[in-house]
């Protein structure tokens, strides 16, 4: 008999439902929605306490995704495209996420959408890929995608599915106070005090067989009740059941579900009979599936560089600390180095300034070169361009070695200062792997970012519409390229500061955990990268008649000034317009040249000049994810008189003091990487090391490999988002 109020209950789910996504694609558009990312948040934890709304929201997501689809040829702006992704995200998170059986006609349903979606541009079409292919997985091995997450995260042991991840969360010490450090690690470190293996691996269980067996049976109260009566080591066997019977599913493709179902319903009887717990109480619903739980965090204050490699390291090589970089470990990987790489250590604590400390006169090289390199095999070549070649839009795997890497998912928290502090250790690791792999083979790397910083934000300018002046340039950036990354993440900064303003106390990490849920959702779903063109600048030094060159890199930021000129600086910014403008006297004359490459389409055009009464320079990136060109920088040369000022173009530049004068050099708006005494400046894009294989003598191999003609060579620093772009 059907239930009379079954059509009540249902329409108005569904109306329920309809009016939260509907809110949640409106908060993305809008600049000044107070809390965001709240809504997104509290969709999810009301599906995690009622797993039966799964099949009414896909559902509802389905219908969202088709009206898209059905205006499609009408679509022509990139920003019709943007509801896409946080639809294909919250559809893949109610997929891993819910525990209740979710019906093959659904599946099918779902399945046929995402194909058509295939059609939309990059990076939408890649991430509706990516989704389908999640999708088709979960069709097959219902449970597998939970499963698989669970146990990487949670670094599982078992003999089927080995792969194992790791989260690092590094935190800027020029940005977090004694105070925001405490806070955010108590909030963060929570996931490790609710770790239990044994209850982890019953949920595995529980969750793969509720999935899959649904309640055909009738039995999941039962279900559960009985793997709680059950011994630590009958749990240990079933989980591994359980793997295993995933595991070969997924290895035998659409051909193996029904002996999948086969097993999972023996390994179902067999715990039904092991339970020695009499259970009279039995339930025909269905009953709530395990949340997914929290993967452990690392959370350290980032004082060197060095340590991004000392922990990759650690990981790869099966050490794990839980916590700090001490001396030990460091000693440990300097060995380790000189073992595996036939080299001193390339970089030296000396080299690195504390973000506590003041700022420095000149910080050592970023990067100590040396004569001594070993030869590269060609296969471990073309591993280390793995992800240039596929960083091709809409590429294919075209490698055919084992895939199958760790993951370290290295998360930064801080402004442009630790976007900075990052790509000098990313080019770091890239140079090391450059003259043997230690980390490319055994771990996927993947880089995110969260931003906090110290100062509270300044008003935009008419003129400068991401605060390029402001130490938010590259989240801003960020959040115009994926307002997803911008309603999620951006917005993270204010409920930062709102924690660092509470007063804690014990009992408010459990009961609060945005902030924790938040972190995990960007780790599971920020998978599209964006690429941030990385700067090389080359510095020619002069003190005490002692000439030097200095090799450093920027991301977003280089600013040099002349410190003779500062106070005119101060003075001309302190007149009004009015009256500078009627100050067109050469009190200085030419002070610098400048010699530099148009940003053209010939890109043959050299310019070489003066640049009379300029007191400084700013240089700002300027990435194709914005100019929706090709990657460039943005020259401004300030002069005492106004009239002088100008704005250039482009990728290369070379600028020279004249009459010994010299020039101070801050990088990414980091005071600690100031260079003092620069006579010259030359600034070309970096290189990636890894496209730029040496030989033993240190000359670079002319051989090519395959495809590496159509690679773009310049390393960028890969920032994971939830839309990426086509660059």
């Amino acid at each position: 008999m059907v239930d009379p109020t079954a059509a009540v209950v249902l329409p108005s789910v569904e109306s329920s439902l309809h009016s939260n996504v509907q809110t949640l694609l409106k908060e993305m558009n809008s600049q000044s929605a107070p809390q965001k990312g709240r809504l997104r948040w509290s969709l999810h934890k009301k599906l995690e306490g009622d797993p039966s709304r799964s099949d009414s929201l896909i559902r509802e997501l389905v219908k969202e995704l088709e009206k898209k689809l059905k205006g499609v040829s009408q679509m022509n702006k990139r920003q019709s495209y943007m509801h896409v992704i946080p639809v294909l995200h919250t559809l893949y998170y109610v997929v891993i996420q819910s525990g209740a059986m979710i019906p093959t006609s659904l599946y099918q349903v779902v399945y046929e959408c995402l194909i058509k979606l295939l059609i939309l541009p990059l990076p939408y079409s890649a991430v509706a890929l990516s989704t389908l292919r999640s999708i088709k997985v979960e069709m097959i091995t219902p449970g597998s995608l939970y499963q698989m997450r669970v146990i990487a995260e949670q670094n599982l042991k078992n003999e089927h599915f080995t792969l194992q991840e790791k989260v690092f969360v590094l935190a800027d010490p020029a940005v977090f106070s004694v105070r925001l450090e405490a806070t955010i690690r108590a909030y963060l470190e929570v996931s490790s005090s609710l770790r239990n293996t044994p209850a982890m691996e019953k949920n595995v269980v529980l969750r793969v067989l509720q999935t899959a067996l649904g309640t055909m049976n009738g039995q999941s109260s039962r279900l559960a009740q009985s793997l709680d009566a059950l011994e630590d080591h009958m749990i240990e066997k079933y989980f591994q059941e359980v793997v295993l019977a995933v595991e070969q599913s997924i290895k035998h493709g659409a051909g193996g579900h029904a002996n999948y179902l086969s097993k999972l319903q023996d390994i179902y009887r067999d715990i039904l009979t092991a339970s020695k717990e009499e259970i009279t109480k039995l339930d025909h619903g269905t009953v709530c599936g395990p949340a997914m739980p929290f993967p452990e965090i690392n959370f350290l204050m980032w004082k060197y560089e060095e340590d991004l490699w000392n922990l990759l390291t650690d990981f790869a090589l099966g050490c794990c600390p839980n916590s700090g970089v001490d001396g030990k470990v460091k000693n440990k990987r300097h060995s380790v180095e000189s073992e595996y790489s036939g080299t001193e250590t390339d970089l030296k604590e000396s080299d690195f300034d504390d973000g506590e400390q003041t700022p420095v006169r000149n910080p050592g090289p970023a990067f100590n070169r040396r004569n001594a390199f070993k030869n590269i095999k060609p296969a471990d070549k073309l591993s280390l361009m793995r992800e240039k070649i596929e960083a091709f839009p809409g590429s294919f795997p075209v490698l055919k070695e084992d895939r199958r890497r760790h993951t370290a998912r290295v998360v930064v928290m801080g402004d442009d200062r630790v976007l900075g502090r990052l790509s000098r250790a990313y080019h770091s690791i890239r140079e090391k792997e450059s003259k043997c792999l230690i980390l490319t083979k055994k771990l996927n790397l993947q880089l995110y970012y969260i931003p906090v910083t110290d100062v509270e934000p300044s008003l935009s300018l008419p003129d400068s519409p991401r605060q390029k002046e402001g130490r938010r340039s590259l989240a801003s950036l960020l959040g115009t390229v994926d307002p997803w990354y911008n309603s999620n993440i951006n917005s993270l900064e204010a409920e930062i500061s709102k924690l660092a303003r509470m007063h804690s106390n014990h009992s408010e990490p459990s009961q609060n955990l945005f902030l924790l849920d938040t972190l995990c959702y960007y780790l599971r779903c920020g998978t599209q990268p964006v690429n941030l063109p990385i700067y090389s600048v080359k510095m020619t030094c002069s003190s005490c008649d002692v000439t030097s060159v200095v090799e450093d890199v920027f991301v977003s930021h280089l600013e040099a000034d002349i410190p003779e000129f500062r106070h005119l600086k101060e003075k001309s910014s302190k007149e009004p317009s009015a009256r500078r403008k009627k100050s067109t006297v050469e009190v200085l004359g030419a002070v610098i040249s400048v010699s530099y490459t148009k940003t053209s389409l010939s890109k043959r055009e050299v310019v070489n000049g003066e640049a009379p009464m300029t007191y400084g320079v700013v240089i700002t990136s300027e990435p194709a994810t914005v100019t929706s060109g090709e990657d460039y920088l943005s020259v401004r040369f300030d002069s005492v008189n106004p009239g002088y000022n100008t704005t250039i173009q482009t990728r290369n530049i070379s600028i020279k003091t004249f009459e010994h004068r010299t020039l101070s050099v801050c990088l990414d708006k980091d005071s600690c990487r100031t260079y003092t005494d620069v006579q010259r400046i030359e600034i070309s894009p970096c290189l990636d090391p890894g496209c730029n294989i040496r030989s033993r003598s240190g000359v670079s191999s002319k051989q090519e490999l395959p495809l590496s003609k159509y690679l773009n060579k310049v390393l960028s620093l890969p920032i994971n988002t939830f839309t990426g772009v086509n660059l």
